[in-house]
């Protein structure tokens, strides 16, 4: 799938139909999947084939479940999200923190502490993401991979508009410029699943 560069954002391309608090809209537990089993088991096959056994892995903006592989052999996995009681949830978060991120960007995390980092259907929701995504790079060790994937599902009234505005193709060609102003190189764009006999799935990965 080709990607291209986007201009300058244009005003009022990160507003959102419900700019209420977050807090509030996250605050009751989704102990959901928001992707189907086909969708998350091509999920779980590509990180097996791209996360490093024993690595360090921030799963940014997670939930009670993060599609990682059962087998893969991981030194830790820090989760971040916006729900307590999902992330307590989650098996495989070794520790975990909450955060508004569309509030405060800055990682709690030092600079190269991490192996990888992913975030899982969820970037359309972030209103100041080449400052998100920079942090990233900066937690992330030289050559480590950030993988953002996303579906055709998402909370309508959180996502920013320029993500509502794009199908599935421009949503690849946005986040190539997330990660290229945040400073990340090598990106490519990987189809998991077509959605023909499931949901569509894509990845965008970049390296710090």
């Amino acid at each position: 799938m080709a990607t291209a560069e986007f201009p300058d954002f244009p005003p009022g391309a990160f507003a959102r139909i419900d700019d209420g608090d977050d807090t509030d809209f996250y605050a009751p537990p989704r102990l959901v999947t928001h992707i189907d089993e086909h969708a998350i088991a091509a999920l779980s096959e590509f990180y097996a084939k791209m996360l490093p056994s024993g690595g360090v892995v921030l799963d940014l903006m997670s939930s009670w479940v993060s599609h990682l592989p059962p087998d893969l052999p991981l030194a830790e996995v820090i989760g971040h999200g916006m729900n307590a009681e999902e992330l307590a949830a989650n098996p495989r978060l070794a520790r975990w923190f909450v955060q508004d991120l569309n509030r405060e960007p800055t990682l709690p995390l030092a600079d190269a502490s991490c192996d990888a980092a992913l975030c899982c259907v969820s970037a359309q929701y972030l209103q100041r993401p080449i400052e998100v995504f920079t942090e990233v790079r900066r937690v992330l060790r030289p050559g480590g991979p950030f993988i953002v994937s996303y579906s055709n599902r998402c909370f309508p009234t959180k996502a920013v508009a320029i993500w509502r505005s794009l199908d599935l193709r421009g949503h690849a060609s946005l986040l190539h410029v997330y990660f290229t102003k945040a400073g990340f190189t090598s990106i490519d764009v990987h189809v998991l699943a077509d959605g023909i006999h499931s949901d569509p799935l894509i990845a965008v990965v970049g390296r710090a």
